[in-house]
Order: C-alpha cells, then sequence, then structure tokens
C-alpha cells in the first residue's frame, strides 16, 4: 500500500508536468514561436510521458502486487473462519465435558433415587455448620430418622413401592427444611437433618413432632394408601458432643429409644416424658385390655 502511494504521488506530479508542457507548447505556438522552441518543448513532453509510463508500469507492479496479497487475505480468511468453526466445536465439547462434569459431581454428592444430599455432602455440610456455630456461638441439632416398618412395604409391595415411598418422604421433608437447612438420605430408610441455630431444645422436639405428623400423612401409590411413620432420634451440639460423628452416633441411639417410646421421637440424655394426649390414650388402652 505504501508503494501505491508512492506511485501514485509519482504520476500526480508527472501529470502536472506534463499539462504545464503542454499549455506551454501550445502558449509558444499560439504566439507564433519557432519551430525549435515547440520542438524543445514537445521533446520535454516527451520526457514527462515517459517518466509517467514508468511510473504506469510501477503502477501495474504494485496492483499485481496487491492482487496476491488479496488473494492471500483470501485464505487467511478462509482459514481463520476454519478456525472459528473450530472454535466453536471445541468451546460446544467444552461445555458438554463441564456440564456432565457438573452432573458426576452431582450425582458423586446426591441419592440417586430420592436426589436428597447423600453422607458425604451430609458430613461436608455437618463440619463447616459446626465451625460457624462454633464461632458464633449458635446451637445445632441433628436428626436421625428411620421409617418404621418400612420393610413389611417392600416385602408387600415391592420394591418400586418402596423407592416411591422413599421419594416422597424426602420430598416431604425438603418442603419442611429451611434453606440453610440440610436433608440427607443416610441410607436404606434412614434420612439425616442438619438444623442449623434451631434456637433452643423445645424448638427442635417442636420440629421433630411437626415432622413427624408431616411424614405420617397417607401416601397415595394408585389405589394402595400408606401409612408410614418415622422414629426420630435428636442430638445437640454443644450439650450432647462436639463433633459430627459423635452428633450423628447420639441421634442415631436416640433414634432406637424413639422405636421404644410412645411419642416417635427422643432427645439423647433425655428421660421419656408423656404429654397428656399419649397419658389419655396408654389410660384407654389399659381400660379396653382390663374390659
Amino acid at each position: 500500500m505504501e508503494q501505491s502511494h508512492d506511485v501514485r504521488d509519482k504520476v500526480e506530479d508527472c501529470a502536472d508536468d506534463l499539462a504545464s508542457k503542454n499549455e506551454a507548447v501550445k502558449q509558444l505556438i499560439s504566439d507564433g514561436a519557432t519551430t525549435l522552441s515547440a520542438r524543445k518543448l514537445l521533446n520535454e513532453s516527451k520526457v514527462v510521458e515517459a517518466r509517467v509510463q514508468e511510473c504506469a508500469d510501477d503502477l501495474h507492479r504494485v496492483t499485481e502486487t496487491l492482487a496476491h496479497g488479496v488473494e492471500d487475505l483470501k485464505t487467511v480468511e478462509l482459514a481463520l473462519a476454519r478456525s472459528r468453526k473450530a472454535l466453536a466445536r471445541t468451546e460446544s465439547s467444552l461445555a458438554v465435558s463441564k456440564e456432565e462434569e457438573r452432573r458426576s459431581k452431582l450425582l458423586a454428592l446426591h441419592d440417586a433415587a430420592t436426589g436428597l444430599p447423600n453422607r458425604v455432602l451430609f458430613d461436608d455440610r455437618l463440619s463447616h455448620a459446626l465451625s460457624l456455630a462454633e464461632r458464633q456461638q449458635w446451637t445445632l441439632a441433628v436428626m436421625f430418622l428411620d421409617l418404621d416398618r418400612f420393610k413389611s412395604i417392600n416385602d408387600q409391595f415391592g420394591h418400586a413401592a418402596g423407592d416411591a415411598v422413599l421419594k416422597e418422604v424426602a420430598q416431604r421433608l425438603l418442603q419442611h427444611a429451611r434453606d440453610e437447612d440440610t436433608v440427607c438420605r443416610n441410607g436404606g430408610d434412614e434420612f439425616l437433618y442438619l438444623l442449623v441455630n434451631p434456637q433452643g431444645t423445645e424448638n427442635v422436639e417442636r420440629i421433630a413432632r411437626n415432622i413427624l405428623a408431616k411424614v405420617s400423612v397417607p401416601i397415595q401409590l394408585g389405589t394402595l394408601e400408606l401409612v408410614i411413620s418415622p422414629s426420630i432420634g435428636i442430638a445437640l451440639f454443644p450439650d450432647h458432643a462436639v463433633n459430627g460423628a459423635d452428633l450423628i452416633a447420639r441421634a442415631d441411639a436416640a433414634m432406637y429409644r424413639a422405636k421404644r417410646g410412645l411419642r416417635g421421637y427422643a432427645v439423647h440424655g433425655q428421660a421419656e416424658a408423656l404429654d397428656s394426649e399419649l397419658t389419655a390414650r396408654l389410660e384407654r388402652n389399659h381400660e379396653l385390655r382390663s374390659s
């Protein structure tokens, strides 16, 4: 392009020279100039014409060079277009790969049957919650849930019905949980429920009673109506344990106590106490047996 500009400038200079020479010749002729003077000017004009021709040749060479450059540019643009397509395919493959990686991580940290976090993710969240609770001087509660007589559902109606019950229980627990809480399937018919800063034992027991009521609502599976209830064991940080493994173990032990009791839940280390409704129920049962 620089060469083209240089040639253009030369051509313009020559054109100016040629025009001035031609004007001078015309003036001399009109003034009756001698043949010698006119011939001299014409010779000078021919010199200018030669320069113009030289510039024209230079311009032709530059044009050819530019033409080759344009062809090279087209080749480069085609290669660039192919590269962009290849890059787009690569980006698409990368996006698919990232999505597959995300799904793999999700599957690795969640229960396939219910979609709930699995024990690995629960332990990680419990560890973080314990660190935060220690700094903020909060309480934590771990509830260990086991579905009573769940095996009979599998035995009587098949594993498909059992899986449907597990999914429904998981959804009911999730609907009850707050954003900061975590519900986990521990395996089989067991669930773990982490309560962050539940504001005292009484509130935890209230939540446990609500969960008992919610999970115990009959589950409709086609023409089947299945009733299942959980037993819930509760352990508190820092009252009953200061690490995750001990909290879960204390809640597990309390859950077995709950199975032997009447309330459906038990708090670690807390003596069993019957409320008025349960006491009345026991008295009625005693009267019926006596009669």
